[in-house]
């Protein structure tokens, strides 16, 4: 039962903050025509943290806390590439919602992938946090921390598109989704100085 909870706990912890990951799949949630069309963007990122999980638990945080060159590179690639993503949010034309553009399956994919694996502070945390917080197990108990971590992750990134997909029956207008992803462009862009300050 402590491997559940502890997982539980320590998941959500993780994974409530607002961040650039959660901030695209709730945008996806909220931009795609029918729900279910913000599914790559959902199942990518589910499947990126189930692995960066399971990385972090066989041992991966041991050696990215070890090699220092490895984390400027994480880091550095991880700033460039907000920047980038910031400027994609804030040129979101503003239209009415059911015109408003969308991203195909691959570029939800891909922008996904990005933002789960280049966000340097998120691999950091789940390698970092989850894999110190596993060694305290062992064999089965440590599956089931494991486990419960990635329940909790996909749990969270289907109601956080659900979430977006409900604010979008509010906003016929499509404005409010412009003004969330300025918002969310702005957000980013501190994100990226953050994690360039933290490098010079």
């Amino acid at each position: 039962m402590e491997p559940f909870v502890h997982g539980l706990i320590l998941a959500l912890g993780l994974i409530l903050p607002l961040g650039v990951q959660n901030v695209f799949i709730f945008s996806q949630g909220a931009q795609q025509h029918t729900y279910w069309k913000a599914g790559p963007a959902i199942l990518t990122a589910s499947v990126c943290d189930s692995i960066l999980i399971l990385l972090s638990v066989l041992g991966i945080s041991a050696i990215v806390s070890q090699v220092e060159q490895l984390r400027w590179i994480l880091m550095g690639a991880g700033a460039v590439f907000l920047i980038y993503m910031g400027f994609m949010m804030w040129r979101t034309k503003p239209m009415a919602a059911e015109r408003l553009e969308v991203m195909s399956a691959r570029k939800q994919i891909l922008f996904a992938l990005s933002v789960s694996l280049l966000n340097p502070h998120a691999i950091l945390d789940t390698v970092g946090v989850i894999g110190t917080s596993a060694l305290r197990y062992e064999s089965y108990d440590q599956w089931i921390f494991t486990v419960t971590c990635m329940i909790v992750s996909w749990c969270w990134f289907f109601g956080l598109a659900l979430a977006g997909r409900m604010m979008k029956r509010f906003d016929h207008s499509g404005h409010i989704l412009i003004v969330i992803n300025k918002c969310s462009a702005i957000f980013i862009w501190l994100t990226a100085l953050f994690i360039l300050k933290e490098l010079f």
